[in-house]
């Protein structure tokens, strides 16, 4: 029962911390509500007990419910209602029975951006660098599940952030929201 408490209140503040980080990153690109109700879904209790139970503090406790499971419901939960994440924007095709990426609006490519540079953050913690969410990204091959427009901007946004920093990424996003 200690190790739960433990684990609720560390993952807890995980969360917090993740979604004070975000807020502040879209702040800087000019979506402030966004970053208000960003990731309140991860309060629900089909997330948070999941996030209690396999808390690990250095990566995602969806991640490990995958490792037992074989799927993760927390994930399942958490994709299907918050527009950052680019698993949320799939459809069927008007061509084929099959599924397929839609092309995210602009504002919520740059809240999943926001949402990146975040969670590198918070898991980073000191090794944190600039670079860090590209590296993550491009360990991923998106190329048949993300559609190619949204794929093509949040790298251009990670790699700017790489190259160039955050004041000069923030201040392209602000402008390319004009």
């Amino acid at each position: 029962m200690e190790n739960y408490i433990a684990n609720a209140v560390h993952h807890l503040h995980t969360i917090d911390k993740h979604r004070a980080l975000v807020f502040v990153n879209c702040v800087r690109a000019g979506i402030p509500l966004q970053g208000l109700v960003h990731d309140l879904s991860k309060y629900s209790p089909t997330e948070f007990l999941v996030g209690v139970k396999y808390f690990q503090g250095d990566h995602s406790p969806n991640v490990e419910e995958r490792k037992e499971k074989g799927y993760s419901a927390a994930w399942m939960h958490h994709k299907g209602r918050n527009k950052h994440h680019f698993e949320y924007w799939f459809d069927n095709s008007t061509t084929a029975f099959n599924i397929v990426p839609v092309e995210m609006p602009t504002k919520y490519v740059i809240e999943m951006f926001c949402d990146r540079v975040a969670a590198s953050k918070v898991y980073h913690k000191d090794s944190y660098q600039d670079d860090s969410a590209l590296k993550y990204f491009q360990m991923h091959d998106y190329s048949a599940i993300m559609h190619p427009n949204t794929q093509k901007l949040l790298r251009e946004l990670l790699q700017m952030l790489a190259d160039e920093g955050e004041a000069k990424t923030f201040a392209y996003i602000r402008k390319m929201k004009k």
